[in-house]
């Protein structure tokens, strides 16, 4: 006998409900050509059927916790909920774990949907289908304020309804000495958040991209944890660079968000900061300019909502060799929201035999950023500021020249 259909109500057509699927690409959230994909408040309505435990909220604990520790938000993907329970965001897969989960929450989430196979008579998609849909979503388990955790209560869960409402419902979780529990309806704010345990099922946003922590992991050079970075000129560095006293590096040592940027339901705010230069540019003649290329850097950091106003340590290489024949470089800063890739097309200044030119630069971005500040940072202002806090737009900035 065939499986039987379940969850019409947990797949919908994309073409009915447009207002949610983001980042003008219909293949993010969906599982192929039938254009479905899975709604957030179905997942969040499961999540409050399960019988959770404390290993449950220790798993989920875990994983949130490993995501912030490698420089991602706290957050649990489905992908890592189901492949490596525990894992978060950066860590390999099968990763050293100090612990291991009998019981995870995937195999809960199994077993409620098998069960719910049985006693439904209509469904689109069967258990399986619709399990392997969720663990290849986009969609996560979301712990805001999770450092506030006692370790014992039981989350509230809730789902981004994706309109920037500030208010959804949820569904409160309480179990009783006798092994009974309740599910209680409930309005949820961010104040209940910073109070009480709650689980957002979202959409992730950052676990595709790089953070500056695993960067600094990567490279033994960058330091560790956001602390000190070594200075090196780069392996590429010209003999004719080299020679140069006034070669110098461009860091920028912190950045402090002043503002949330999006909806707490949808979690941190993800900065990209950009940077565009001719760098080691020693050319004396016209001639020799064909031979520079310019360069663009190009690092994120994700700054959680108790972070607001908080500097937080950047450290990182912006301009590696800055010579004295650079007038300035280009700067970009912009908040990701998605969309279509376009360019900002601007000019980094250079000087050749007492002229300036200037050589074109493009500095990628999506439509849907919000554009934090962009503009001309010169040689000039950097040295007069450096280690000096400047304001760029909502973020606050130090940068430093060494020598």
């Amino acid at each position: 006998m065939k499986e039987k259909r379940l969850f019409a109500s947990v797949l919908l057509m994309a073409g009915l409900c447009s207002c949610e699927v983001i980042d003008n690409d219909p293949d993010k959230h969906v599982q192929d050509k039938d254009s479905t994909y899975v709604r957030l408040a179905s997942v969040a309505e499961i999540l409050s059927e399960l019988p959770l435990g404390r290993s449950h909220m220790e798993e989920v604990y875990s994983a949130v916790s490993s995501s912030s520790g490698n420089g991602y938000d706290e957050e649990y993907t489905m992908r890592k909920l189901f492949t490596d329970p525990g894992a978060g965001v950066g860590d390999d897969d099968g990763h050293m774990r100090t612990r291991s989960y009998d019981n995870p929450l995937r195999d809960l989430i199994a077993d409620h949907i098998y069960s719910m196979a049985a006693t439904k008579s209509q469904a689109d998609f069967s258990p399986r289908e619709y399990l392997e849909m969720l663990s290849s979503s986009d969609i996560q388990i979301y712990w805001p304020f999770s450092e506030n955790w006692d370790g014992e209560t039981m989350p509230v869960i809730t789902f981004d309804p994706e309109d920037e409402a500030q208010t959804n419902i949820g569904y409160r979780l309480e179990c009783f000495d006798d092994g009974s529990r309740h599910v209680q309806k409930v309005i949820v704010d961010e104040e209940m958040a910073q109070e009480q345990p709650v689980w957002v099922v979202n959409r992730n946003s950052d676990a595709g991209y790089t953070t500056l922590e695993m960067l600094r992991r990567e490279d033994p050079a960058w330091g560790e944890g956001g602390g000190a970075i070594i200075v090196k000129p780069s392996a590429a560095m010209s003999s004719a660079a080299k020679s140069v006293k006034d070669v110098r590096t461009l860091l920028l040592k912190d950045f402090t968000m002043k503002r949330n940027y999006d909806s707490w339901f949808a979690g941190a705010s993800e900065f990209f900061v950009k940077t565009g230069a001719v760098e080691d540019f020693t050319a004396s003649t016209e001639a020799e300019m064909k031979l520079y290329s310019p360069s663009v850097t190009d690092f994120l950091i994700v700054v959680k909502r108790n972070q607001v106003g908080k500097p937080q340590p950047f450290n990182a290489v912006l301009v590696s060799d800055w010579t004295d024949q650079m007038s300035d470089c280009a700067f970009m800063i912009t908040e990701d929201d998605g969309g279509t890739r376009t360019d900002w097309n601007c000019t980094a200044l250079v000087r050749v035999a007492s002229k300036s030119y200037g050589i074109e630069l493009k500095i990628p971005f999506n439509t849907r950023d919000d554009i934090v500040w962009r503009g001309m940072l010169s040689d000039r202002w950097l040295e007069q500021n450096s280690n000096v806090v400047g304001h760029f737009g909502d973020v606050d900035l130090t940068f430093e020249i060494i020598e």
